[in-house]
């Protein structure tokens, strides 16, 4: 019977977890062996992880007892959950609660939590610039997961609280440069002046496989994570040298942005005038050398653009 450490990840086929999963599998004489949390275990996804050797079981934030039966004999457990399925902060509480119980009945030791700061510390419902968001929030994809760390502090868990940060994934789903009127490609990134903390997806897994093998250090603690702190300008000269022309960096305003009609629009506007009237905390509270030590393979955004640049590259 292997001595190794089992550690459970819920979101094995998506972003954050499917990194973590991977990042387990590539160090097969490290101290862990995974645990592929899926609500489909016969999907192609699924079936990949058990083809490179995973143990993937079935499971549901909506269902407790599947849950504890997923976490039990686990050593630690990666909770992320994923506001953009139901688009509510009251669902995402729900499942974020559902998970910390079930956490703390399996016995696990250690939990990471796939959490984000509060905007409402930096941008208040009282601010009339904004819109108030579900009643209670200024930006419910962060709010909401601030509020529910309460749930795994209460919980008695031994928790490591990690704070990610905006995928730089988003550059292939409509945030990259597009083609103005001119011909010129032009990057529209509402931040100003302002850095823009960003990460490769698969590095928020990778880290927190880091979290994992630093055992109890970062118990009780908050980790921000990042992969690089950059400007506008400094994205777009990137994105010029990937694809060969010239991008300029137009940003628009805020306002501008929540009046696009953009699906999430609003939410998404919220959280561009989070970035940027938070800048200084929130780029603090994220140590790149720190991360790099957790995560030693961590890609600046010019390695992860070199390999995703015919996603961004506009028609």
């Amino acid at each position: 019977m292997s001595d190794k450490k089992i550690i459970a990840v819920l979101g094995s086929t998506g972003a954050q977890g499917g990194g973590l999963v991977r990042a387990i599998l590539d160090a097969p004489d490290g101290p862990f062996t995974v645990r592929a949390i899926t609500r489909n275990a016969s999907s192609a996804k699924a079936g990949q992880l058990v083809e490179r050797g995973a143990e993937v079981v079935e499971a549901s934030l909506e269902d407790e007892d599947s849950l504890r039966r997923a976490f039990d004999g686990a050593h630690g457990a990666y909770v992320v959950t994923n506001f953009w399925e139901s688009m509510s902060a009251d669902v995402e509480l729900a499942q974020a609660a559902t998970a910390a119980r079930a956490v703390k009945a399996a016995g696990v030791a250690h939990a990471v939590w796939s959490t984000l700061e509060d905007t409402r510390e930096v941008i208040p419902v009282s601010d009339q610039r904004v819109p108030v968001l579900q009643d209670r929030y200024s930006v419910p994809h962060f709010d909401a997961k601030a509020e529910a760390d309460a749930f795994f502090r209460d919980s008695g868990v031994p928790t490591t609280y990690l704070r990610s940060t905006f995928y730089w994934e988003g550059f292939t789903q409509g945030f990259g440069p597009m083609r103005g009127e001119d011909g010129r490609l032009v990057l529209t990134l509402p931040i100003g002046e302002s850095r823009l903390a960003g990460i490769a997806a698969e590095d928020i897994g990778r880290t927190a496989h880091g979290v994992f093998a630093a055992g109890d250090d970062y118990t009780g603690k908050t980790v921000g994570i990042a992969g690089e702190h950059l400007t506008g300008a400094q994205y777009a000269a990137a994105f010029a040298d990937a694809l060969g022309e010239p991008v300029d960096h137009r940003p628009l305003t805020h306002d501008q942005f929540r009046s696009l009609g953009l699906p999430a629009g609003d939410e998404l506007g919220n959280m561009f005038q989070f970035y940027v009237e938070g800048e200084h905390d929130f780029v603090s509270a994220r140590d790149l050398d720190l991360v790099r030590t957790l995560n030693p393979r961590l890609q600046t955004f010019r390695s992860w653009l070199a390999q995703h640049v015919e996603a961004v590259r506009p028609a």
